[in-house]
């Protein structure tokens, strides 16, 4: 069975800097893309950054500059850097990723159990 578990979140205040990862285990066949999204209380869940198998990366327009998206292939983790943080990046973080489990032969979406970022103003 595949599970995605993030470590790394917290309270910070503005202007600081967190690292988030989330390794990928179980019978994994391939992995195709890796991202991050985030939720804030009364928003919807938006994708922050996402890096495919190839290593091209996207950003959503509000972190660009101060968040990296990196994937360790070999050990099958994403991490995100965040600095400069806002208060308004304030959220519940999520890993994603795309997925072939050994069992299934066809790509399926995961999801990591979330991540708590708090930043101070």
């Amino acid at each position: 069975q595949v599970q995605l578990v993030e470590s790394g979140g917290g309270l910070v205040p503005a202007g600081g800097s967190l690292r988030l990862s989330c390794k990928a285990s179980g019978s994994i066949t391939s992995i195709d893309f890796m991202a991050w999204y985030r939720q804030a209380p009364g928003k919807q869940r938006e994708l922050v950054a996402r890096v495919v198998s190839g290593g091209d990366t996207n950003y959503a327009d509000s972190v660009k500059g101060r968040f990296t998206i990196s994937r360790d292939g070999a050990r099958d983790t994403v991490y995100l850097q965040m600095n400069s943080l806002k208060p308004e990046d304030t959220a519940v973080y999520y890993c994603s990723a795309s997925i072939r489990a050994s069992e299934l032969g066809y790509f399926q979406d995961y999801w990591g159990q979330g991540s708590q970022v708090t930043v101070s103003s």
